[in-house]
């Protein structure tokens, strides 16, 4: 596989339709007209779209998301695969294809950057799960497919054989340690690579709390609220640019949006692997004026006038 450049990074959140963000991400009053996805397209470069994990999309709903980032060209969606696919385990050919025609728009425009499929805890590897993983994999062909395992049995050798032979990229996360619980990886098993960083909220063992139907909660707060220090997110630099170095495109995803923390992280791991910061929205910047104390319009004018020299190899 030819080496790749890391500008095709791409550093986002999960989801962006918190209400907790307005007067924080967004202005607390929002105009007219105004759509949140604008914002997350000014300052990043992807999203994934949460909400395809609990019911079916609206394709003119997702042609309206494509209307509102148009003005960052280089933008791409990620989805997660709705959870009736990966938990309820149901095949069923009439829910297959409302979620497909929900993706349709995304697929044709050539903005959807791949597809997530999310396990819980309890899938692990087994002959079974594998046979299942592979007919999942062929139900949904026509995606750039990822898979979230969050047991550490997925790390076996035969294991990534499978991701490897049916060229689904494996996506490597970060959350607390618990019971088997998947440890951080690099792992490139297709040509999109992918992380999702959940944070490190003692609360937060992704096995124990994560049950079908789900959805977002005071529960989920409690548990990602987490902000990820310089020096943890140093520790997934390294990891991003080994694989990021032979993936077509890798994306990267914070799970952490309590108090607009993953925009914030995203924000300072973008600037990590890219040297460029970005103007930080004016209330994020108060909230988290150490972590943002450069990303405001003075450090941005000093940018210009005395560009970043680009890190050796």
């Amino acid at each position: 596989m030819s080496i790749h450049s890391l500008a095709a990074v791409r550093i986002g959140t999960a989801g962006w339709s918190y209400p907790h963000w307005n007067g924080l991400v967004y202005p607390k009053t929002p105009w007219p007209g105004f759509h949140s996805l604008e914002v997350i397209a000014k300052h990043l470069d992807t999203v994934e779209i949460n909400s395809s994990f609990y019911q079916q999309l609206k394709p003119e709903v997702v042609q309206l998301w494509m209307r509102k980032v148009e003005a960052n060209p280089d933008f791409l969606f990620t989805a997660k695969l709705h959870q009736r696919f990966t938990h309820a385990r149901v095949l069923d050919e009439a829910e297959i294809a409302g979620f497909k025609a929900g993706l349709a728009p995304l697929l044709k425009a050539k903005k959807l950057g791949a597809v997530l499929m999310q396990f819980p805890w309890s899938f692990r590897f087994t002959a079974e799960n594998r046979e299942f993983f592979i007919r999942l994999r062929r139900a949904f062909h026509e995606y750039p497919l990822v898979a979230e395992m969050r047991h550490s049995s997925w790390m076996r050798e035969e294991a990534l054989g499978a991701f490897l032979d049916y060229h689904v990229g494996f996506c490597n996360i970060d959350q607390p340690s618990y019971t088997s619980a998947m440890p951080p990886t690099e792992f490139l098993t297709s040509q999109v690579g992918y992380v999702r960083l959940h944070g490190r909220n003692p609360r937060n063992s992704l096995g124990a709390f994560e049950r079908v139907g789900d959805g977002p909660s005071s529960m989920r707060s409690r548990q990602h609220d987490y902000l990820y220090s310089e020096a943890e997110l140093a520790e997934w630099v390294k990891r991003i640019q080994r694989a990021g170095r032979f993936a077509e495109r890798t994306f990267v995803i914070f799970n952490n949006d309590p108090g607009g923390k993953s925009f914030v992280n995203a924000l300072q791991l973008r600037a990590m692997l890219t040297g460029v910061r970005g103007i930080a929205p004016k209330e994020l910047r108060r909230r988290y004026p150490v972590e943002l104390e450069h990303f405001g319009p003075h450090s941005a004018e000093q940018q210009l006038l005395f560009p970043a020299e680009p890190e050796a190899a």
